[in-house]
């Protein structure tokens, strides 16, 4: 793809805060500021990174520059945002008075959030702020309240309760009691999730300085347990959630409940009682205690007998936790402990994510009484939910009104975005709920009369919809299989309307919930829709796929707003009476104007155009790709349409096709009037010098370099001059833009505009015969991109794979892959097809494993679901584990159980006709065997994804496709929201079933949601991470801190982008030589990676083995090593041992082993790195020489010179022929041979006079070397693509002209579709830059730059 870099992505700050520094000659760096931006990962230009920069930006739109509204402002503006802080003191009553940094932006309330939160002012939550005697208003921001500055003295004055405040006071004291208990994370509750680094670390890791300096040969144990080690076979699951020390809490209280005596009788509200409490202490003291407005304090109630007067002591304190801590000496003492241990830990463990992330397996816990959690099981804690007046939250108005928020200038779209994201995952969580109870049978339907699958919901203002086909809607589109895939279609669909953001236009909250085998749509309600009839409302579109449509020009011209961006054509359709009716989206999508006068669009499933290879279409034939790959194949519904990512992929290739024809017609234009014939043969010499940030010249990839370049530059001038139509164009050249048009299937003539219909192909639309010819363009556009799908994507994807530019390394990683290059998962039978045909099929053994158990866990994904519908809520857990019996365990003839067991009912219960969905009475679950259940497996493998899978039994799956059964485990757990107990489990056995139904603990629901994003804050990390590749760090570093602080304005703490933020910051403070920094940064990183994202996401793994970096160079050595061999065991369960990333963890490992003189553990890990290496990147490649370098190392060290030998000689042998003799890595190889022939002659020397001369020989000592830890730490950072290199100016800019040149050489080759490459091979992100090799090496001083990957 092309990197225009004259049209930066929108991330304008790069190019505001370049101007300035080139004037000032870029800070002592002469005219750098005007190189171009070279791309500097790893000593090469990888294309994730560019894929990153399109994925991140849509390209300008078909080759037209058209910035959104507010968006021109950006490059003016590289605001301050941080007001400077200042501080003041808070005096609260009973504790010393203390000071409080505070900034001018925060509200009132982030004050008392943060005194509910310290150790000392936890206790508190009824109490208001004065500033000299006046009270703070809660939602007034600091700036706004007059005489508040620097060392203001705030009161905390305590205030009356009120039943709502009462019981959040409780709810508080029980959340304090509750915060080291991991309970709520396993089940999957309040946005809690897992954490488990601080096992690994001891603590934080902020207090190396205090650790003795001595440290370095200070005896560490460093033998891992058995399973981690190479070659081990066993997968235990139970060291996947170490039991946490601060686990077995401190009891405080045994009981603290609800009184059965409350609400309070009248005569007792009159005297300020607002509800009672029941406590059990520690000591077993039962006692009863009176909420009033004033405090609480004992009364004198039992049990059974009701008496409000105060008990003895007479104690009335404000506070729960005072109360509690004068009668009970236990909870006293306990309580202290707590807090302490609950403020040291770093907040990133305990702070809520945004959206909620389920475990799939857990303890067995003790269920603890909890007066709280039970209330909230009942009332549908809609009462005093977030703190917002009113009962229930009107969904609709939240969401649509944040989206009216003002954006002109940036703390108005951070204000914006911020309301966005926050109402959102709100929503998420409350339809998530809704969709659970929907299911359980606990909500009542707005239809009960008709049967169960009709039936549709409100609840908390959400209107809730199963994805089953009702009233035949879907009848021609595959009926309840189309009705299953439509709510995912639509809710891309409102992703992509939500992401280009229109004013004026509206989409509805939308989530998409599946549970216990049923699909949920969840939907904000559009106002008075409920009142009238679906037929009056719809203005625009329509209700019977093409039959009767309507359109209306006020959505015309919303939607015409959307059409470039989403490439969408307007076009005409017939309606009934065989009108034309003038449409801007599939015809599907209907405008309704709700009662607010909104303009809402909803059935956006078919905003994307159709994908021909799954729809065969009767008459119509598909180009020779397609036919070759076995396309057209009928799918089990109508609906398939073409990802946004492949229809941004395939116009901009077209938009480069455009130029080629462009250039080659100007040249030749030109060439025919230039009177020298020669210049025919190799296009023109460069008549204009090519504009130096112009880089699409190589790409073009036409025969002389210069000469494309200029070429490409003048079309794109006359494309902008005739769309621009000033009539200064020639008539010749309007000629060659309008042929180019032509042959692209541009729908200008004038310009470069690449568009679909999206009903082409739709069963019922009509076209009027004035569009035939038209329609005829529009069907080839579709099936050109049909046929770049398989012809480019695929093989794209498959290439990058062997480069290993992606390192997929679960299911989701490579569906994610899959998906940023626009292939649907249902190609996920080509992509394996290709990966078996491939040449490299060796070093694709990863993917093609990934993809096979990938195969059969969405496969068995489809059984389980229907499975599951016929299963009542009392079998639920037999059926799970007889399931994953059937699907994963040795035993041949599992047994269900079926629920009639435990309990004997008296007489059986009519049937009832209406019952909630979750509760079919049969038990045809109960009769799969694993034969059946893998024969389906086989059958559904075949029907959907056109693949045929070569087992019948799992044990024949695993053996011949080389899989783990804890990996299938996993990936099904994850995929079907099952939790099952940590325990280990002996799938193997022939005896018995590996699952009882004990071992089911619950199922999930998975939940898939929008996700709003932090524009701005994208932007500014773009440009840092833009500015790090031309090597400016400390620009990059202010860039990326400032990302930072613009993602947590919009997101809060914890978040997915944030976590990448943290990750590159570290590791810039790494290279700039601050290991402090980088660490801190990197321990947030690794904590909100497994918080957010899952404690075993292969993202995770990725961030252990950087924090294990950062530790080693801070010279701790254990934690490193422990964090290592976590990284390895999560590496090992979610994938295994045979993946190239394992090569890269174990030199890791080896490395730090040999620097603390473990050598025979040091090898079995670097020789595994070696075997992997080898396997995945050829035994030639420079990733094998290096290994060869590093064993021989640790050969060396244990004086067995003539392995050592050996393996260094391999190592020359690959550098020698890769690199030449004269290459700086040849010598060193040759010197290091050198000095080792050298001591193995010593050696033999000294053994020879041994051997003479007996024990009274005179042997000189010998030198071992035991390495230094900044020659190993030198290692780790080659292998971890780290460099640092001395730098003069003059090698600045060489570098730069260097690495300028072989991105071009390397695009222009790619264009030639050479297989080899003009430099040096195989790049990859993580792990050694093959170009390190050529790249000068030397040993970190400060005044070094380093380049980062």
């Amino acid at each position: 793809m092309v990197i225009k870099t004259d049209e930066l992505p929108v991330a304008a700050p790069a190019d505001g805060a370049r101007e300035p520094s080139s004037q000032a000659g870029g800070k002592g760096r002469p005219g750098a500021a005007a190189l171009p931006s070279v791309m500097l990962l790893n000593g090469d230009c990888p294309e994730s990174l560019k894929r990153e920069e399109r994925a991140a930006e849509p390209p300008r739109e078909n080759g037209l520059d058209e910035s959104e509204p507010g968006e021109e402002t950006t490059g003016q503006e590289v605001i301050v945002i941080q007001d400077t802080g200042f501080s003041v003191k808070i005096l609260a009553p009973g504790i010393e008075p203390f000071s409080l940094q505070v900034s001018p932006q925060e509200m009132v309330q982030e004050i008392h959030q943060v005194l509910m939160d310290r150790e000392d002012t936890c206790h508190r939550t009824c109490f208001s702020l004065h500033l000299d005697g006046n009270m703070l208003d809660h939602f007034s921001e600091l700036r706004s309240v007059e005489g508040l500055q620097e060392g203001s003295v705030l009161r905390v004055v305590e205030e009356p309760y009120t039943v709502r405040e009462a019981r959040i006071h409780v709810r508080h004291v029980r959340d304090l009691l509750k915060s080291l208990d991991p309970s709520d994370a396993f089940n999957g509750v309040d946005c809690n999730s897992l954490s488990f680094l601080s096992v690994f670390t001891d603590g934080d890791l902020g207090d190396s300085g205090k650790r003795k300096k001595g440290l370095e040969m200070d005896p560490i144990d460093c033998t891992p347990p058995e399973y981690i080690l190479p070659g081990s076979r066993e997968r235990p699951l139970c060291p996947l959630q170490p039991q946490n020390r601060d686990w077995k809490p401190l009891q405080c209280l045994k009981v603290l409940t609800m009184s059965g005596w409350n609400p309070p009788p009248g005569n007792r509200k009159m005297h300020g009682d607002l509800m009672y409490l029941f406590v059990i202490t520690a000591e077993d003291r039962q006692v009863s205690i009176t909420a009033s407005t004033r405090g609480f304090y004992l009364n004198q109630s039992t049990a059974y007998h009701f008496n409000p007067k105060p008990a003895s002591p007479r104690f009335l304190s404000h506070s729960l936790v005072e109360l509690l801590n004068q009668i009970s000496p236990t909870f006293k003492k306990n309580f202290a402990v707590l807090q302490k241990k609950r403020v040291q830990r770093h907040p990133f463990e305990r702070i809520a994510t945004p959206f909620q992330v389920y475990s799939w397996t857990a303890p067995q816990a003790e269920h603890a009484m909890d007066c709280v959690r039970a209330e909230d099981a009942y009332t549908s804690r809609l009462g005093y939910e977030e703190h917002i007046p009113g009962q229930t939250r009107d969904w609709n108005e939240e969401l649509q009104t944040t989206r009216e928020l003002p954006r002109k200038n940036l703390p108005e779209r951070l204000l914006r975005e911020r309301a966005i994201f926050k109402v959102h995952s709100d929503f998420t969580a409350a339809a998530t709920r809704g969709a659970m109870a929907v299911i359980d049978g606990n909500v009542m339907a707005i239809n009960p009369s008709e049967e169960t699958k009709m039936q549709m919901f409100i609840w908390n203002n959400i209107f809730f919809s199963l994805g089953f086909d009702v009233r035949d809607h879907y009848k021609d589109f595959g009926g309840d299989v189309a009705a299953y895939v439509a709510p995912t279609n639509d809710l891309n669909g409102v992703r992509t309307y939500n992401a280009v953001d229109v004013e004026g236009l509206y989409t509805l909250g939308t989530v998409v919930v599946d549970y216990r085998g049923y699909r949920v749509t969840a939907q904000s309600i559009i106002p008075g829709i409920l009142e009238r009839d679906q037929e009056q409302s719809v203005i625009y579109g329509s209700i019977d796929f093409g039959k009767t449509v309507m359109s209306h020009p006020r959505y015309l011209e919303l939607l015409e707003r959307t059409s470039r961006p989403l490439k969408i054509l307007r076009h005409r359709v017939l309606n009934d009476r065989g009108e034309e009716v003038e449409l801007c989206s599939s015809v599907e999508c209907k405008g309704i104007i709700g009662n607010d006068g909104r303009h809402y669009i909803l059935d956006l499933l078919r905003t994307f155009p159709p994908d021909l290879n799954f729809l065969p279409v009767p008459g119509e034939a598909l180009p020779e790709e397609c036919t070759r790959a076995g396309f057209p194949r009928a799918h089990r519904h109508k609906l398939c349409c073409l990802r946004q990512e492949l229809v941004d992929a395939f116009v901009e290739h077209r938009y480069l096709l455009f130029m080629k024809l462009a250039a080659l017609q100007l040249m030749q234009q030109k060439a025919s009037k230039m009177e020298n014939p020669t210049t025919l043969e190799n296009g023109d010499p460069p008549s204009s010098e090519p504009k130096p940030e112009d880089p699409p010249g190589p790409e073009a990839g036409s025969e002389e370099e210069g000469g494309s370049a200029s070429g490409l530059a003048k079309v794109k001038e006359l494309a902008e001059t005739i769309a621009s139509d000033d009539g200064t164009a020639d008539p010749r050249s309007r000629e060659v833009i309008r042929n180019a048009c032509k042959a692209v299937g541009s729908i200008s003539c004038t310009a470069f505009d690449v568009r679909f219909n999206p009903d082409i192909f739709s069963p019922g639309v009509r076209f009027p015969e004035s569009c035939q010819e038209e329609v005829r363009d529009q069907k080839q556009l579709l099936k050109d991109a049909a046929a770049f799908l398989l012809s480019c994507q695929i093989p794209g994807l498959v290439k990058d794979c062997i480069d290993h530019a992606v390192l997929p390394m679960d299911g989701a990683t490579l569906a994610e892959v899959m998906r940023q290059r626009g292939i649907n998962m249902r190609y996920l039978g080509k992509v394996l097809d290709l990966v078996l045909r491939s040449p490299a099929r060796e070093q694709l053994d990863h993917i093609y494993k990934i993809g096979i158990g990938e195969l059969i866990t969405r496969s068995a994904k489809h059984i389980f679901k229907t499975y599951l519908q016929g299963v009542e809520l009392s079998g639920l857990s037999a059926a799970i584990s007889h399931f994953l019996n059937c699907f994963l365990s040795s035993y041949p003839n599992p047994v269900a159980h079926l629920p009639a067991d435990e309990l004997i009912s008296k007489k059986r219960n009519r049937r009832r006709r209406n019952r909630p969905p979750g509760a079919a009475d049969n038990t045809a679950w109960a009769v799969m065997t694993p034969q059946e259940l893998w024969k389906n497996i086989c059958q559904e493998a075949k029907n959907y994804f056109g693949f045929s899978l070569e087992c019948e039994t799992v044990d024949q799956a695993v053996e011949t496709y080389g899989l783990q059964k804890i990996t299938l485990l996993r990936e099904i757990s994850l995929k079907t929201g099952i939790q099952i107990l940590l325990k280990e489990y002996s799938f193997d056995s022939r005896h018995k079933p590996a699952f009882t139904e004990e071992d089911v603990l619950n199922i999930f629901p998975v939940v898939k949601h929008v996700n709003p994003k932090a524009s701005d804050a994208f932007h500014f990390f773009q440009s840092g991470q833009a500015k790090v590749q031309q090597g400016f760090l400390k620009e990059g570093c202010e860039l990326i801190n400032e990302a930072l602080n613009l993602f947590n304005n919009v997101y809060g703490a914890m978040h997915v982008e944030i976590c990448a933020c943290l990750r590159l910051l570290a590791r810039l403070h790494y290279i700039m030589g601050d290991y402090a920094e980088a660490l801190s940064n990197q321990q947030k990183a690794v904590l909100m990676s497994e918080r957010v994202m899952g404690i075993e996401h292969p993202n995770t793994i990725q961030e252990y083995m950087h924090l294990a970096l950062y530790c080693f160079a801070s010279s701790q050595l254990s934690t490193a090593l422990s964090l290592l061999y976590r990284a390895r065991y999560l590496t090992l369960l979610v994938f295994g041992e045979d993946h190239p990333e394992m090569a890269l963890l174990d030199n890791n490992i080896g490395l730090v082993l040999h620097g603390v003189m473990e050598y025979d553990l040091s090898l079995r890990f670097l020789e595994n790195a070696l075997a992997v290496s080898t396997k995945y990147h050829g035994p030639k490649s420079l990733k094998v020489a290096l290994s060869h370098h590093l064993v021989a190392r640790v050969y060396e060290s244990k004086a067995e010179f003539r392995s050592a030998l050996q393996h260094e000689k391999e190592g020359y042998t690959i550098y020698k022929t890769q690199l030449g003799e004269d290459h700086e890595k040849t010598k060193e190889s040759s010197e290091y041979l050198k000095c080792l022939t050298q001591q193995a002659v010593a050696l033999q020397r000294t053994m020879n006079e041994i051997y003479r001369n007996g024990s009274s020989a005179n042997i000189p000592p010998l030198k071992f070397t035991a390495p230094s830890m900044a020659s190993v730490l030198e290692q780790l950072n080659v292998i971890n693509g780290i460099l640092f290199i001395p730098l003069s100016q003059k090698d600045l800019e060489n570098l730069k002209a260097e690495v300028a040149r072989r991105h071009q050489l390397q695009e222009a080759g790619k264009n030639r579709d050479k297989a080899e490459e003009p430099m040096a091979t195989e790049p990859e992100p993580a792990g050694v830059p093959e170009d390190s090799a050529s790249q000068p090496q030397a040993a970190k001083d400060p005044s070094s730059l380093g380049l980062q990957g």
